[in-house]
This record gives C-alpha cells, sequence and structure tokens, in this order.
C-alpha cells in the first residue's frame, strides 16, 4: 500500500511539475485577418472608387446600364459602400449583418440588386480584378486576398443573372 501511494505521490509531484500547454488557439476568421470593419471599409472605399474610373465597368462603359448608374447615381455612392462594407464583414465572419435593399434568394444574394444593370460574366471579372488590385493597393496577404475573392466569386452568377447574352 505503502509502494501504491508513493507511486501515486510520484505521478502527482510530475504532473504538477508539468508546464501546463495552452490549448491550440482557433485560428482567426477571415475577418479578423483582414484587420476587421475599419480595414475592409478602407480596401472598399478605394473599390469602390476604383470601379467608378474603371473604363470597362465604370462611367465609359460600353453598358449603358453600367455608364448611366457610375455617372448619374453617384449620390448613392456612400450608401452603396456601406451596403459593400456590410457584405465583406458578413461574409468574412464578422459581427455586422448584410440587408439587402432588394433581397435576393438567399441572405447573401445579389441577383436582385444587379439584375437591372445586366452585368456580363467578362464585366463581373473586370469588376473582381478591379477588387484584387485594392486588396493589393492596401497590402492585403496572398492567403486572405484569395479568400476574400473566392467569396466575391461564389456569388458570380447571381450578379450575372440579368445579363442576356447577344
Amino acid at each position: 500500500m505503502r509502494k501504491f501511494f508513493i507511486t501515486l505521490l510520484s505521478v502527482f509531484t510530475v504532473a504538477v511539475a508539468l508546464p501546463l500547454q495552452a490549448a491550440p488557439e482557433a485560428e482567426k476568421s477571415l475577418y479578423e485577418r483582414l484587420g476587421g470593419v475599419f480595414a475592409i471599409a478602407a480596401v472598399v472605399d478605394h473599390f469602390s472608387d476604383a470601379v467608378v474610373e474603371n473604363p470597362i465597368v465604370g462611367k465609359t462603359s460600353k453598358n449603358p446600364a453600367l455608364r448611366e448608374w457610375h455617372t448619374k447615381n453617384l449620390g448613392r455612392l456612400p450608401g452603396l459602400k456601406f451596403m459593400r462594407t456590410l457584405w465583406v464583414c458578413e461574409v468574412t465572419g464578422g459581427p455586422f449583418k448584410f440587408s439587402a435593399t432588394k433581397p435576393g434568394s438567399t441572405h447573401l444574394g445579389l441577383e436582385e440588386a444587379h439584375r437591372d444593370l445586366k452585368i456580363s460574366p467578362a464585366e463581373f471579372d473586370e469588376v473582381a480584378a478591379e477588387l484584387g488590385r485594392s486588396l493589393d493597393f492596401a497590402k492585403v496577404p496572398a492567403r486572405e486576398k484569395g479568400e476574400v475573392l473566392a467569396a466575391f466569386a461564389a456569388h458570380k452568377n447571381e450578379v450575372t443573372a440579368g445579363y442576356k447574352a447577344k
């Protein structure tokens, strides 16, 4: 019996003497890795202004609906930047919730908001390229840039739903 207690005491002593290892830290959300709402809003601001100036999808676009929006509706741009920021915050795992002004088929669906703009797949790709340039401008690391672009690309069919090939 005495041997049992000595063994038990030895095990207890070793267990107490060992440093406690912290539980592995959960990986941060994309929202956190991007730097939160302020960093996201800065990218959205840069991106939104760049889209207006982009010759393919902005104020000189061959698409009349995009050209009109980027020349006659710029008073709405601050609100659009706000909505885009909320959308990105939510899709990246942040605490903010996006509520569409023109709800799509899903909570984050974008088809109704873009249907009247008749955005072609090529125009969508140019907007994605502009987003990539804005992420580069903000020095977003490659991994996070790829994740943001993938989240954006996941909505391509919704954004281009109003386009009819000629």
